[in-house]
């Protein structure tokens, strides 16, 4: 089914786990020009996936380089110890895994009391149906389209259907919720994602690892999704 007509503006979300962090600023100022609608920063902290990333003050200087919207997407256990840093730091989307903590509802109303938006974070083995009792109170689903943990993986095809499902839900309930999807996109799955029901498109690698610069792989990018 073609979703690609559904309403939401597609955004492209600039995600700095690829950047140079010797050029952060520089890196996310870049970014803005080119177009890019929102910066994600990518939380590990190496039990929830196999990586250790970036804390607070990467955000805190993220927020001090632009004015776009700022993600942290928390691929940590126990997110719920952690929301109030990231929201002090700046975030305006707090992304949790469905899968990091028994008491999703819980962390969702906590973001939703400190003002910021809250997203909710499926990995590729999830099913669609762990978000049944939380979608109407998440801002955004964010359907991870790699395996969390690291940057340039490959673009797992079988994540299309369960986008699919979601946008569906959706429709079908009359929800103001974004889809976001995260991993192995480029110019070539960019345009599968946003047809399954995907409005905002995570890059990294794509963005910040193109070998003819970030302008112009955001160009690239937002080509191929405008029709």
């Amino acid at each position: 089914m073609d979703h690609s007509g559904f309403g939401p503006k597609v955004e492209i979300v600039a995600s700095i786990l690829s950047a140079d962090l010797t050029r952060l600023g520089e890196h996310v100022r870049e970014a803005k020009a080119a177009g890019a609608d929102r910066i994600q920063v990518d939380v590990m902290d190496g039990r929830f996936v196999p990586n250790i990333t970036f804390g607070p003050l990467v955000v805190e200087a993220v927020r001090r380089s632009t004015q776009l919207p700022i993600e942290a997407h928390l691929m940590i256990v126990e997110p719920e110890r952690y929301v109030p840093e990231f929201a002090s730091a700046g975030a305006d989307l707090i992304i949790v895994h469905q899968e990091a903590t028994p008491h999703l509802h819980r962390a969702i109303q906590q973001i939703h009391h400190l003002g910021k938006k809250a997203g909710v974070a499926i990995n590729p083995s999830t099913p669609t149906a762990m978000l049944e009792d939380i979608i109407g109170d998440a801002d955004s689903v964010l359907v991870m389209t790699v395996n969390p943990g690291f940057g340039g993986q490959e673009f797992i095809t079988e994540t299309l259907a369960k986008i699919t499902r979601v946008r569906q839900t959706i429709m079908d309930r009359g929800l103001a919720c974004d889809i976001e999807v995260d991993g192995g996109i480029n110019d070539v799955t960019a345009p599968q994602v946003v047809q399954a029901g995907a409005n905002l498109l995570v890059a990294g690698a794509f963005i910040f690892s193109s070998s003819d610069g970030v302008a112009a792989a955001i160009h690239r990018l937002r080509a191929s999704v405008t029709t």
